[in-house]
């Protein structure tokens, strides 16, 4: 028997063709059996009473101080690390200083030279004041001319008014000599209290801006002694929290770590949501009342910036 293509293999074809992408579709399907999560889930550690979750910052008790550089210039020295613990007025980096050297050198010399024109006119004033004192004493008025004691009163004059010239000039050039010196002592940037230094920005060589363009900050630190907690609470929660007590939070990926925090105090301003979770159910177009709470002892295992869950007792629940 003659196969026609059309009526006897075309459609042979065919099947064969479903056949072998059936045999695709269900070899390729992904893997739909139940797995063990990566990470354990944040739970809720006081199931047992009601509480108002809220994700949360670890922070210094200090908030946290971003130093910046006072004047622009090449940073020239670096005198702290990060993890170093320093006492206030301490220097953290300094900018090149010549040209704030030179500016200070020159106005102590200006200094000198006015100090030395005081001494001078003081000196000149003195000896006019001699002379006028030997011209009244002169007992026969035909002595001395009437001229004379007229020129002599007006020398005194013209000299004392030259001695306080020359004391404004002193003042003047004090006043420029420390300007330069704070000037000098901008170069240096200290630490503004005592603190540990979290972050370092710079190095030696590098160049700092200063201004309101300034960029990043260039050292990080804060008070972590204790350290404490940013808990954001939403607004439509805030009716439900019960202020003042203890909370507990959780770090990211270990929520069997449960540790206690204690109050600290309640931001007065509610603000835009900033602290995100990166949840796919995550509202970001809302507004959180921020709660501070301190952590324990200073052997805790918290990081400064590290993310956890806070868990806030809320009102009408149990102690």
């Amino acid at each position: 028997m003659k196969l026609n293509f059309s009526r006897h293999v075309l459609p042979a074809v065919a099947v064969v063709a479903i056949i072998v992408s059936l045999v695709l579709v269900f070899r390729t399907q992904p893997d739909r059996t139940l797995a063990q999560p990566m990470t354990t889930p944040a739970t809720n550690p006081t199931a047992n009473r009601p509480t108002v979750a809220g994700a949360g910052v670890i922070e210094p008790s200090s908030e946290l101080i971003e130093i910046a550089a006072l004047v622009p210039g090449v940073v020239d020295r670096l005198y702290v690390e990060a993890g170093q613990r320093v006492a206030a007025g301490a220097p953290l980096f300094s900018v090149d200083s010549r040209e704030a050297r030179a500016a200070v050198a020159e106005a102590e010399a200006r200094l000198a030279r006015s100090r030395q024109n005081i001494a001078a006119a003081q000196t000149s004033l003195g000896v006019a004041r001699r002379q006028f004192a030997l011209y009244q004493s002169a007992g026969d008025p035909r002595a001395v001319s009437r001229q004379e004691v007229i020129t002599s009163r007006g020398t005194v004059e013209d000299a004392s008014a030259r001695v306080a010239v020359a004391q404004a000039e002193a003042r003047e050039a004090q006043a420029q000599l420390e300007a330069a010196r704070v000037t000098l002592a901008r170069h240096t940037v200290r630490a503004p209290r005592s603190a540990t230094v979290l972050q370092v920005r710079t190095r030696p060589g590098e160049y700092a801006n200063a201004g309101p363009n300034a960029g990043d900050p260039l050292i990080a630190m804060g008070v972590t002694e204790p350290l404490h907690v940013r808990i954001d609470i939403d607004e439509n929660e805030i009716e439900r929290v019960a202020l003042g007590r203890p909370a507990v939070i959780s770090p990211r990926g270990a929520a069997n770590q449960r540790t206690p925090v204690t109050f600290v105090r309640a931001e007065p301003l509610v603000v835009p949501k900033r602290s995100l979770t990166n949840a796919a159910t995550e509202r970001v177009d809302v507004r959180v009342l921020q709660l501070i709470y301190a952590l324990p002892g200073a052997n805790h295992g918290y990081f400064v910036g590290q993310q956890v869950d806070g868990f806030v007792p809320a009102k009408g629940g149990g102690r």
